[in-house]
């Protein structure tokens, strides 16, 4: 396969620019930096993670329900650079601004996140929609594993920058309180997300699109109205995304409370962010390896391998018990976690009418979002009835075997684009 073109290589910078909001805002410095603040403000331990579930849970909706009307209308000509511009400016200043807001003022804290939040992943749906337009199918799987092998990397440089600013401050070897340390590792994250998306605006362009029509929100409407009514003629697309909303469920699940799992077993907060920066590191190489693995096996058989280490990954944590197992789990993980993710990027990209690839990226949003509800909720109650979290990591097999199944009746993409073709049509 050639090199990567310009186009490939500046759409996958994107994901090198904008990872390092997911793993300092979402993942690590955000969480801890609120917590403190709303503790410090008087609010219970239980109130403020309450508060914090109930924020991600509002953007979660406002996005899902927003993702394929705008997908929609991004569909016409011109218009898809226009909303990836106006969410990633979103995303960015929001997340500067967390920089400046009252330490004490946690209410305001979680308003900026929300904002920030909705930034963030909606420039992601019509970035996702971008690979259409950077490359062909047969090379969509490489570019997709390269933009999320390069993510992990790019998000870890910021983060180990914030990181290292936050121990010193902590431990007083350089003149600054731990609550400007995070405050600056907020302005690192937005300076970085901004200087290396500057490719993306440069290079890459709307190919495929759908000329302009008059009254384009209410004919985007009725294109949506559309595709409901002829979803028997998307069987193939649907299917799969059934499939990815059982087993990105299970991913996701496994993600996010990563964290729980490793404070049941006494693990610091110090010790989880190391765990969690070196998972990224360990992630990036494998997401290319599959990357090159499904050139010669196809995806879809990469996508299984990527299941099958999942269904090892939480068999183990039935087993749970030290640290180590913790540190062997979390390497499990990060060998699948990028691949499983960028194959099913690229995957469903080749099933996509192109012209109207952000519509279809937005359901793509849609069961990707939705799918973060079942899993926590699986784990929480096998948790509570059998008193034990590692039991509750283990029912979460059920999730990638229904995954599993479904996606063995999805044909290859080659197979299914004549349905998908007369769809479009």
């Amino acid at each position: 396969m050639k090199k990567f073109t310009k186009q490939e290589n500046s759409w996958a910078l994107y994901d090198w620019a904008s990872s390092a909001y997911t793993l300092t805002i979402t993942t690590a410095v955000f969480p801890l930096f609120y917590k403190a603040s709303a503790t410090d403000a008087g609010v219970s331990g239980a109130n403020s993670t309450a508060y914090l579930g109930y924020t991600i849970a509002i953007f979660t909706f406002i996005l899902a329900l927003l993702g394929p009307i705008l997908g929609t209308i991004a569909d016409y000509r011109g218009m898809k650079k226009k909303f990836f511009t106006f969410f990633f400016v979103l995303g960015v200043t929001f997340t500067a601004m967390l920089a400046f807001v009252p330490y004490d003022n946690w209410l305001l804290l979680l308003i900026c996140y929300t904002v920030a939040a909705l930034g963030a992943t909606g420039s992601n749906v019509f970035y996702d929609g971008f690979i259409v337009d950077v490359t062909t199918n047969e090379r969509m799987h490489r570019v997709s594993a390269r933009g999320y092998g390069l993510g992990y990397i790019g998000s870890t440089i910021p983060f180990l920058i914030s990181i290292i600013i936050i121990l010193l401050a902590g431990k007083e070897i350089i003149p600054l309180s731990s609550i400007n340390a995070s405050r600056i590792a907020f302005l690192i994250t937005a300076a970085w997300w901004v200087v290396f998306s500057i490719p993306m605006f440069k290079h890459v362009h709307q190919v495929h699109f759908i000329e302009r029509e008059s009254n384009p929100v209410i004919q985007s409407f009725k294109r949506l109205g559309k595709t409901f009514k002829e979803i028997r003629q998307y069987r193939t697309l649907f299917m799969f995304l059934l499939a990815y909303f059982f087993y990105i469920d299970g991913v996701g699940t496994i993600i996010s409370m990563s964290t729980a799992y490793g404070s049941d077993l006494g693990l610091s907060a110090t010790s989880l962010l190391i765990v969690l920066f070196v998972t990224q590191v360990v992630a990036a190489p494998f997401a290319f390896l599959y990357g090159k693995l499904a050139s010669k096996f196809s995806e879809k058989k990469m996508l299984y391998v990527g299941i099958f280490v999942y269904i090892i990954v939480c068999t183990y944590a039935y087993f749970l018990e030290t640290i180590v197992d913790f540190w062997i789990l979390a390497m499990l993980v990060a060998t699948s976690q990028g691949g499983i993710q960028a194959l099913s990027r690229s995957y469903f990209g080749k099933l996509v009418p192109k012209e109207n690839s952000n519509e279809f990226f937005g359901f793509y949003n849609i069961f990707g979002k939705f799918a973060s509800i079942l899993g926590p909720i699986l784990v929480a109650l096998t948790a509570q009835i059998t008193g034990k979290s590692s039991y509750g990591v283990f029912s979460l097999v059920i999730l990638f075997i229904i995954g599993f199944i479904i996606l063995s009746k999805v044909p290859e993409p080659t197979e299914a684009a004549p349905v998908d073709e007369v769809a479009a049509s």
